[in-house]
């Protein structure tokens, strides 16, 4: 086979291994958006402050990796249950623009509490799969992006089963998109954007976890959520499938610019497509037309 490419389809499987990071986390931020109408700036910190949790407890504590990682997720949806009780339900019925900003300053002092609880220095932690590979045909697939896939694919199938299937995932999207008619039927609105919360917190701890072993557990990670935006903003901000699509996008953009286009391109190559999108189609690509009439 051509050794170009081999180099192509290499980089494409990649990239959607890096994508599904970035759906996964931007799955988190759509669940919370079209449950509150708020753009959960501290997802990311959430994700940074997961990794960390599970690196004490795997190179601290001494627990194998399954167990940190169950008792990370439930900690992590633990925390995000809590801010949308206690805190964010502070500014219920205030513009979105008061959702945005105290979002914003939770994402400060959650990156504040890790910096100084943890410190700066970078760090790692071993997996089932590190340094394990896999041969398909020609290409060289790392274990762990392999994994990675699975666990977006498993974790998207799972909501989807959640949400269409079961009652309460019928009251979390009722809830959504209407929440005084939700209310009026008896669903209990305020508990269900907490759980809302509280799912998306666990879906930041696993991809915490996963991303952690490839970018090194450190504060930088919540620079991973404006990659989500960027995904959200692709596939149509608003919509679930949506962020699916644009945050594999996303991915094998970012690995394409690489190796293709000159040094830097590759670190700004999603809010350049952010800002094409935003421009050339704002609605994104599975994102429906909202028109008014004046």
């Amino acid at each position: 086979m051509n050794p170009q490419l081999i180099q192509f389809l290499q980089l494409c499987l990649n990239g959607v291994a890096v994508g599904a990071i970035y759906a996964l986390v931007a799955l988190g931020l759509v669940m919370i958006y079209k449950a509150t109408e708020i753009i959960n700036f501290a997802h990311g910190d959430i994700l940074m402050a997961s990794a960390f949790v599970g690196w004490g407890l795997i190179a601290v504590v001494g627990l194998p990796f399954w167990a940190a990682l169950i008792l990370t997720i439930l900690l992590a949806a633990a925390l995000a249950y809590v801010l949308d009780a206690v805190v964010m339900r502070v500014i219920v019925g205030q513009p979105q623009f008061a959702g945005a900003m105290l979002a914003l300053a939770i994402a400060f002092m959650l990156r504040g509490a890790v910096s100084m609880g943890f410190g700066p220095t970078s760090r790692t932690f071993p997996t089932p799969w590190s340094g394990q590979t896999t041969h398909i045909g020609p290409i060289v697939v790392a274990d762990l992006n392999l994994v990675i896939l699975a666990a977006a694919v498993l974790i998207t199938a799972l909501l989807f089963v959640f949400l269409r299937r079961t009652t309460l995932g019928v009251a979390i999207q009722a809830a959504s998109q209407n929440q005084l008619a939700a209310y009026l039927c008896g669903i209990p609105v305020k508990r269900v954007n907490s759980l809302v919360w509280a799912i998306a917190g666990a879906i930041a701890a696993v991809s915490g976890m996963l991303l952690a072993p490839i970018a090194l557990v450190d504060i930088g990670l919540w620079f991973v959520v404006l990659k989500a935006l960027a995904a959200l903003v692709l596939g149509g901000f608003g919509s679930i499938p949506g962020a699916i699509v644009g945050g594999i996008l996303i991915g094998v953009v970012e690995q394409l610019a690489g190796v293709y286009l000159p040094d830097g391109f590759k670190d700004v190559m999603a809010y350049l497509v952010l800002i094409g999108v935003l421009i050339l189609w704002p609605r994104g690509i599975l994102g429906e037309a909202h028109g008014r009439r004046v």
